[in-house]
C-alpha cells in the first residue's frame, strides 16, 4: 500500500523514537552479557544462587509490566501518556545501573549478593515505567501496517547498533581496567549510555502524533483476560518469549565461550561484532523483505536462519574460531528479523483491538508483551547458569585462576549453541499458526 505524504513519519520522529532503543539495547544487553559472569568470576557466587539473582528481579517485573501498561495508558499530560515516563523512569533507570555494579567490597558475599539484588530489581522496576510506554508508542504513531514496519526498521538498526557498542565495549571497559574498579567503570559508562538514549527519545518525539482513542474500561484484570483472549496477540508473544529465552542463553554465554572454550583475548568483543554487524547491515534488507512477502514469513525465515547459525557454533570446542564467529556472524543475519518483525507486528495486534473495541490497551497489550520478553531474557541467563551447574563449572573471585573441568567446557558449549537452537525452533509451533494479515490491520 502507498502512503501519501502526510501518512508517513517525519525523518525526525522515526529517529527520535528509534533512540530509544539506544537504552533498552544497552540495559538489555550489559546485564544479560556480564552480570552473571560478576556473580560467578568476581564475587564468587556460585552458579545457581548467581542465577536466581539474574532472574528474580525479572519476574518482579513480569507483574508490574502489566501495571505499568495501565499507568501510562491513563497519565493525562500535555506531552501525551507516554513521553512523560520515558523521561521520568529513564533517568531513574540511569542512576540506579551506574550503582549496579558500584557496590562497595562489603566483605561478605551474602552482602556483595544482596547489594546486586537489590540494586537490580530498582533497575528493573526503572526499565519497566520506560519500557512499556516505549513500546506502547508505535500503534498510537501511525495507523499504517507498512509505516509501523519502517518505524520497527529504525528502531532495530539502532538497537543492533548499541547492543554492538554496549557488547563490545563494556568487556573491553572491565578488563582494560581490571578487577571490580572494572566493572564499576563500565557501569557508569554504560549508565552514562543509557542516559543519551533516554534524553534523545524524549526530545525525539515531541513531535510524534498521539493517539485519540479513550483508555479501556474495566479492572486491570479485566483488560488482561482481554488481551489474553486475543488469539494472534498470544500467539505472537508466545513465539517471542521463547525466543526471547533462547537469545537470554545465548547472550549469557558470550563471556564463558570466549574466556573459558576459545581462550583469546578479545573474544568476547570479537563474538559481539559478528553478532550484531549482520544486523546493522540487514536490517533494512529485513524491512524491504517483509514488504514484499509479509511480516509472517519473513519472521519464519529470519528465525531458522538464527537457529542455524547457533547449531553450527555446536563445534567451538573442535573447530578453529573463525568458524565459530562465522556462525556467530549468521545468528546475527537471522536476529535482525527476529527483532524487526515482531515489534512491527505487536502494533498490529493492539490497534485492531483499539479499532474492534474502541478502547486504547495499548499500554496493557505492550505491558504484557515487555512482561513475556522480560522473564524471557532473564529465564535464558538463569537457564544458562544451570546448565553450567549440571555441567560442574567452578565458581572463584577475581584474584583467583580456575581451570573448569572439561565437564564445564561442554556445557558451555550446549547453553551457547544447542539450547537456544532447539528453542528456535520450538517457538515456530507458535509462529505458524498467527493469522492476522495486512487486510485485517489496514482495514
Amino acid at each position: 500500500m502507498t502512503l501519501t505524504e502526510s501518512e508517513r513519519l517525519p525523518r525526525s520522529v522515526q529517529l527520535g523514537y528509534g533512540s530509544g532503543s539506544v537504552a533498552t539495547g544497552a540495559f538489555g544487553t550489559v546485564p544479560g552479557l556480564m552480570l552473571l559472569p560478576y556473580l560467578t568470576d568476581q564475587l564468587g557466587i556460585a552458579a545457581v544462587v548467581a542465577g536466581f539473582i539474574v532472574f528474580a528481579p525479572k519476574a518482579w517485573d513480569v507483574v508490574l509490566n502489566p501495571i505499568a501498561g495501565r499507568i501510562s495508558d491513563r497519565t493525562v499530560d500535555p506531552r501525551g501518556p507516554r513521553r512523560p515516563w520515558l523521561l521520568r523512569a529513564g533517568l531513574a533507570l540511569a542512576v540506579c545501573f551506574a550503582l549496579l555494579f558500584a557496590g562497595p567490597d562489603l566483605g561478605s558475599k551474602t552482602l556483595d549478593a544482596v547489594w546486586v539484588l537489590l540494586l537490580f530489581v530498582a533497575c528493573a522496576t526503572a526499565y519497566a515505567f520506560f519500557q512499556v510506554p516505549y513500546v506502547a508508542m508505535p500503534a498510537e504513531i501511525t495507523d499504517s501496517y507498512d509505516e509501523r514496519t519502517r518505524l520497527m526498521t529504525w528502531r532495530v538498526a539502532i538497537l543492533a547498533f548499541t547492543i554492538m557498542l554496549a557488547g563490545a565495549s563494556a568487556p573491553a571497559i572491565r578488563d582494560a581496567i581490571g578487577g571490580r574498579d572494572g566493572y564499576r567503570a563500565m557501569g557508569v559508562v554504560m549508565a552514562l549510555v543509557i542516559l543519551v538514549g533516554v534524553v534523545a527519545a524524549y526530545r525525539g518525539t515531541r513531535r510524534a502524533p498521539v493517539g485519540t482513542v479513550e483508555a479501556g474500561s474495566g479492572t486491570l484484570r479485566d483488560q488482561l483476560r482481554i488481551v489474553a483472549g486475543a488469539r494472534d496477540f498470544r500467539l505472537l508473544l508466545t513465539t517471542f518469549l521463547v525466543q526471547a529465552l533462547a537469545v537470554g542463553s545465548m547472550l549469557a554465554g558470550v563471556d564463558y565461550l570466549a574466556k573459558d572454550v576459545l581462550g583469546r583475548d578479545g573474544a568476547t568483543t570479537i563474538l559481539f561484532v559478528c553478532f550484531v554487524g549482520p544486523a546493522l547491515l540487514l536490517t533494512p534488507v529485513w524491512a524491504r523483505v517483509g514488504e514484499r512477502i509479509g511480516k509472517k514469513r519473513g519472521y519464519l525465515y529470519s528465525s531458522v536462519i538464527l537457529a542455524a547459525g547457533a547449531l553450527l557454533a555446536a563445534f567451538a570446542r573442535v573447530e578453529p574460531a573463525a568458524l565459530v564467529f562465522a556462525s556467530t556472524a549468521l545468528v546475527g543475519v537471522g536476529y535482525a528479523g527476529c527483532q524487526v518483525f515482531p515489534l512491527a507486528m505487536l502494533p498490529d495486534a493492539a490497534a485492531v483491538d483499539a479499532r474492534r473495541t474502541g478502547s486504547n490497551r495499548a499500554g496493557v497489550y505492550t505491558g504484557v508483551w515487555t512482561a513475556g520478553e522480560t522473564v524471557g531474557l532473564a529465564l535464558g541467563p538463569a537457564l544458562f547458569a544451570l546448565v553450567l551447574a549440571l555441567g560442574g563449572y567452578v565458581s572463584s573471585t577475581g584474584e583467583e585462576n580456575v581451570a573448569q573441568p572439561d565437564s564445564a567446557l561442554t556445557a558451555i558449549t550446549l547453553g551457547f549453541s544447542v539450547l537456544p537452537a532447539v528453542l528456535m525452533l520450538v517457538s515456530l509451533v507458535w509462529l505458524t499458526r498467527y493469522s492476522l494479515t495486512p487486510e485485517e490491520v489496514d482495514a
